[in-house]
């Protein structure tokens, strides 16, 4: 009996002295190091990219700084290739990944995302002056400027075009420009970012799909405390108008929703 009750005290002394490594969140951890590691392209403009002076820049760079002065850290950008950059979390090598990540069922089974942050949309894109086309119905029988076996093509395809061939986003839209192809069926925030550089291109969306696209922050599953300081982070942005602020500088729109 006596023996018994040394090996119980021998087993709590244990668990108390254990106690404090295994409260240590990824949070708690994350503010130790006072860096919120952040795993990006920096080649995939106008998200994460580097300037003419050779700074990293963009919509998910800013974001990110955000998320982190609001957590109480420094951020600490870790760049990488797409193909790699989500394993980089299996690795340890970042607390996070900022990138346009879409949310999709495949992702969320091995990680976790915040809230959205970003969305995208199929967006119909016309020439300014024309009004023939108002809604995806009205592609049936026309040309439409498309990569083949982007979904975006599916769409048009679907929508009963004629599909013109394209390369992306660019020959799409210059197909259009001049009058090889009636419309494009491409990404909403791929547009906002042509017209806010080229203001004055004559097109404009006639329609987007009412379905949209979600990005949001990835991290390694089981750090729930992290991520609702994400969360809390990203909330707080958007109701003090810091989000509204980055959305309007690179997109010109609120791409939130």
């Amino acid at each position: 009996m006596k023996f018994g009750k040394s090996i119980l005290l021998i087993g709590l002394l244990q668990l108390a002295l254990a106690a404090p490594v295994m409260a240590q969140s990824a949070l708690d951890q994350v503010k130790q190091a006072g860096v919120l590691r952040i795993g990006t392209e920096g080649t995939y403009a106008p998200f994460t990219f580097h300037d003419a002076s050779g700074t990293l820049v963009g919509f998910d760079v800013e974001i990110a700084e955000q998320v982190a002065k609001r957590i109480g850290v420094k951020p600490q950008f870790v760049e990488g290739e797409w193909d790699g950059l989500i394993a980089g979390i299996d690795a340890n090598r970042y607390d996070v990944v900022v990138n346009e990540v879409g949310i999709t069922p495949a992702r969320q089974a091995k990680y976790d995302f915040s809230e959205p942050y970003i969305a995208s949309k199929a967006a119909l894109i016309v020439r300014a002056d024309d009004d023939s086309i108002k809604s995806f119905a009205d592609l049936s029988g026309k040309k439409s400027a498309q990569t083949i076996t982007s979904n975006f093509g599916q769409i048009a395809k679907s929508s009963g075009a004629e599909i013109v061939p394209t390369e992306g986003f660019d020959q799409s839209i210059a197909l259009v420009l001049q009058h090889r192809a009636d419309a494009t069926i491409n990404d909403s925030l791929s547009f906002l970012d042509f017209k806010k550089h080229q203001p004055d291109a004559p097109v404009k969306i006639a329609a987007t799909q009412a379905n949209a696209d979600f990005s949001g922050i990835l991290l390694a599953k089981g750090k729930p405390q992290l991520l609702a300081a994400i969360n809390s982070a990203l909330d707080a942005m958007k109701k003090d108008g810091s989000y509204a602020a980055i959305s309007q500088k690179y997109f010109g729109a609120d791409v939130s929703h």
